[in-house]
């Protein structure tokens, strides 16, 4: 086999590997899009970076601040995995299924978007500590 051919392989590969990351990329916004839609949010917002962290918070009843988190090492691991559990929650369904939002997130959540799991609605935050 000479280079020409090897270098055609790995360049059909690349463009395959490429389509399949371009359609998980596609189903997980459509999926996010008609999770905030559920929620009664904006579907808009779910393509725009930043503000679609803020909308997923209120959806799972987190305060703003908890975007901080995302900036972390470590502690954004951890931030995403108690929203995926909230996420879940707030949707009518188990820890398992939060487990399965965490470990395969691109299978879970068009089960979750297009499924018929409806919007419970967030906790209440807390009001905060009166300062004297």
């Amino acid at each position: 086999m000479d280079n020409s051919a090897a270098a055609a392989g790995m360049a059909i590969a690349g463009a395959v590997m490429g389509l399949i990351y371009l359609v998980v990329l596609i189903v997980v916004v459509a999926s996010m899009w008609k999770l905030f839609t559920k929620a009664g949010k904006p579907g808009w917002a779910a393509i725009v970076p930043i503000y679609n962290i803020v909308v997923l918070l209120e959806i799972v009843g987190k305060p703003v601040w908890w975007i901080v988190l995302f900036v972390i090492p470590l502690a954004n691991l951890v931030a995403a995995v108690l929203i995926n559990f909230e996420l879940a929650k707030v949707f009518g369904k188990s820890g398992g299924f939060a487990v399965g939002l965490i470990l395969l997130g691109p299978v879970f959540l068009p089960m979750l978007a297009f499924g018929s799991a409806q919007y419970q609605g967030a906790p209440q935050l807390a009001p905060p500590m009166p300062v004297y």
